[in-house]
């Protein structure tokens, strides 16, 4: 696994711009070696202003949009179309607006689906679909996402794992229903840490004060169990991109 970087940005708004540039040139390196891309998502403010900025930048039209592979770290478990869908935003902000091609786009099942009222079946079907995009040059049973893109809670949560629950201590499933979530709808589907490992690269993003405990406890060896964003580490790359506020007590800026 890497070891974070962190990368502090002046404000929200250019962080989010920012990133938005990042992943144009992340996203055309891995075509340009292996023929393909792949990503995954993440909601929240500075997740959906991310996708934003790459709409609106005329440097999205580098990628090549119909050999880029989308999936989701986590899914609030409503139904489909619902506006707090991270799929829905996600949509809005970016999707309908670049060729994705259909196929090519791997959503959680909504609450509505083909499994009804079950996060469990969602997430085991979810990992079978992780499973058979697996090439044989990957690890494990998930793909090598070429980048997986990460929001940060207050209490260091990443995708829907949140300190001390069972998500956290899952060392076997790639993906997992998780339910009583401390923060609402209660019940979402989220990869684990080890899928989230398996990433080449793991971005994550946040700003402002009340995140600043979180990032600092996350770069000074916090066991993952407490504060699930210091188990979120690329094998290639882990990068913490933030503003000064979140950035204020971390160890390597500070």
């Amino acid at each position: 696994m890497s070891r974070p970087e962190v990368v502090v940005h002046r404000d929200g708004d250019l962080l989010a711009a920012a990133t938005a540039a990042r992943l144009v040139t992340s996203l055309v390196d891995a075509q340009t070696a292996r023929g393909s891309a792949s990503l995954v998502l993440t909601g929240g403010r500075t997740g959906i202003a991310v996708l934003e900025n790459l709409r609106d930048t005329p440097a999205r039209d580098a990628v090549d949009w119909t050999r880029v592979d989308l999936y989701w770290g986590d899914e609030r478990f409503l139904p489909s179309g619902h506006p707090d869908r991270n799929e829905t935003q996600a949509r809005a902000a970016l999707l309908d607006h670049v060729p994705v091609p259909v196929s090519r786009v791997h959503v959680m099942e909504p609450s509505d689906g083909r499994f009804g009222d079950d996060p469990d079946a969602a997430a085991d079907a979810y990992a079978e679909v992780l499973a058979a995009a697996v090439r044989p040059d990957d690890h494990g049973s998930v793909p090598s996402f070429d980048v997986c893109l990460l929001g940060v809670g207050e209490e260091g949560h990443v995708a829907s794992i949140f300190p001390d629950s069972p998500a956290v201590r899952e060392g076997g499933r790639s993906v997992v229903g998780v339910r009583d979530c401390p923060k609402p709808p209660p019940t979402r589907v989220s990869l684990t840490l080890p899928a989230i490992r398996a990433a080449r690269e793991v971005w994550l993003m946040t700003t402002g004060t009340a995140k600043a405990d979180a990032v600092a406890l996350a770069l000074t060896g916090t066991a993952e169990t407490d504060l699930p964003a210091a188990g979120a580490l690329g094998r290639h790359r882990t990068l913490w991109l933030l503003d000064p506020t979140a950035a204020a007590k971390a160890p390597s800026v500070a």
